[in-house]
């Protein structure tokens, strides 16, 4: 615990301490602009002992758009955005934005044309017809990556976090499930990591000689078909060599394996009802399980793929996933990682880094029933203990998801 309050940097930026807020997707913008809701939300954070606090996922461009709650990295919206940097430094932490492009994971209406991917093809979880993109369109949006780092900067932001994971763009770029391109951004994994290459040349241009990049990556996409361990540390080793200052290590896919990310249940009824189109909400009621495969909840989910690219990388690494309480803290700084990021633990409380600085043994409230992830698609991320007046059935729902949990533990 010693060392996880000590500062540490990633390239030209000093944390106070080596806590991060995870790039979670906190549905608190409007319009794809920031709120205050989003501002208090952060400033609660940077209050509450995190060495450095991350916006999620903002959009390089408005087809890299899937919500109307989430940021559009753009200039427009520099000033609000500079209102939050200027109070998360002034509470002592660093402010770092998460960008990146959805890929075919959005709809014509928010994205403002059909959805583009690394091929063509249907998306169920969207649902929606996507359009593989053209060779001559991935320069452009290699450069918006170039573009919207800048505007971080510009904005006040220390730190970016470019998104390769998840089953977003780059990822589908990366995955063989997604890319089923012919041409020299398809084929082999060499081929499939041009466009990451691409944008990573813009990424580390704009940035400079004064501001961090950590690249969030996966270890494996978490489904047969998908990448696994070995080609993500291709992968990694590649984010190594093009000059990442940090990575993010964590694992899922989206569209495929979305619980391989989070773990755990996925409420579907709580999910549902937030859902405002009837066909949806109703669809997703019926085949939600089947569509959303449980992944069992543990402490440490990550731990032991992360030991692998620990032991191959030199890079500093940020460790993400189940922790809990101070012994996980712990235990990821003794297994030598430099950073650990945080969710759910700093929805449910915002000042858990404080109170592990006070009692090492604190364990934070969180009990992973992800009521707050099944909300996030429809209104603002939340946790379901700070809600009061919940419907009978959201409340049955996480008693059977918490009673569920009880036993795999």
């Amino acid at each position: 615990m010693t060392k996880l309050f000590t500062p540490a940097s990633i390239g030209p930026v000093t944390l106070r301490n080596r806590t991060i807020r995870s790039a979670a997707f906190e549905g608190m913008g409007k319009d794809n602009n920031p709120t205050q809701m989003l501002r208090d939300y952060h400033l609660s954070v940077a209050r509450g002992g995190v060495g450095m606090t991350t916006l999620a996922y903002a959009g390089i461009c408005r087809s890299a758009l899937s919500f109307k709650t989430q940021l559009w990295l753009r200039p427009e919206i520099v000033e609000p955005l500079r209102e939050i940097t200027d109070g998360i430094h002034a509470a002592g932490a660093k402010a770092s934005i998460q960008i990146g492009h959805c890929g075919n994971m959005t709809h014509r209406s928010t994205a403002g044309c059909i959805p583009v991917g690394a091929s063509s093809g249907f998306n169920l979880y969207s649902p929606t017809i996507a359009r593989g993109l053209r060779p001559d369109e991935l320069k452009t949006l290699a450069n918006q990556f170039g573009d919207a780092v800048r505007t971080a900067r510009d904005a006040g932001f220390d730190c970016v976090e470019v998104h390769a994971g998840h089953g977003y763009l780059i990822s589908q770029f990366l995955s063989p499930y997604t890319n089923r391109r012919r041409d020299e951004f398809g084929g082999s994994l060499d081929n499939r990591m041009r466009f990451m290459r691409m944008c990573m040349e813009e990424v580390m241009k704009a940035a400079g000689s004064d501001m961090g990049i950590l690249v969030k990556t996966n270890m494996r996409d978490g489904f047969n078909g998908g990448l696994e361990i070995e080609d993500c540390l291709t992968v990694a080793r590649e984010l190594e060599n093009l000059g990442a200052h940090a990575l993010v290590l964590s694992g899922g896919f989206v569209s495929k394996a979305p619980m391989y990310v989070m773990r755990g249940r996925m409420p579907i009824y709580s999910m549902t009802y937030y859902m405002k189109q009837l066909w949806l909400k109703y669809g997703v009621r019926m085949c939600g399980n089947m569509m959303i495969p449980y992944v069992p909840f543990k402490e440490l989910y990550f731990l032991d793929d992360a030991r692998v690219f620990r032991s191959e990388l030199k890079l500093p690494l940020v460790y993400v996933g189940g922790v809990v309480d101070g012994p996980t803290a712990r235990k990821v700084m003794e297994e030598g990682f430099e950073f650990l990021q945080m969710g759910r633990a700093l929805l449910n409380e915002p000042d858990f880094v404080n109170r592990l600085r006070e009692d090492e043994c604190h364990r934070c409230g969180c009990d992973h029933v992800n009521y707050c992830i099944a909300r996030m698609y429809s209104r603002e991320m939340a946790c379901h203990k700070h809600l009061d007046n919940l419907p009978p059935k959201i409340l049955k729902e996480i008693e059977r998801i918490k009673d569920e949990n009880a036993k795999v533990r």
